[in-house]
């Protein structure tokens, strides 16, 4: 992230946060008017992480990734002796 690109969050997290205190003033400490304050805060300390992390910007891979092939045949049935159904009401010994 460009040093511009990086001014240009913080102003819009300090916008954020003149806003959510205008909502404040209003609402007083309602619990949305907290989350929302919260919300600023985390992106403030979020912000200032990535700052400091001075991480390249990701760049496209040159080869694509693998492609992995599932067959269609069923599986073997034994791979799945005494698993339970989930939402079919249980685990059941066999039934056979």
């Amino acid at each position: 992230m460009s040093s511009t690109e990086m001014s240009e969050l913080r102003r819009t997290i300090g916008r954020l946060r003149q806003c959510v205190g205008a909502l404040r003033a209003r609402y007083g400490e309602a619990p949305a008017v907290r989350r929302l304050a919260n919300d600023v805060e985390r992106l403030d300390i979020d912000a200032g992480d990535l700052a400091q992390q001075q991480v390249p910007a990701q760049s496209k891979p040159s080869d694509p990734p693998e492609v992995v092939k599932i067959p269609d045949t069923p599986y073997d049935p034994s791979l799945w002796e005494g698993a339970d159904d989930e939402g079919v009401g249980g685990y059941h010994r066999d039934q056979r």
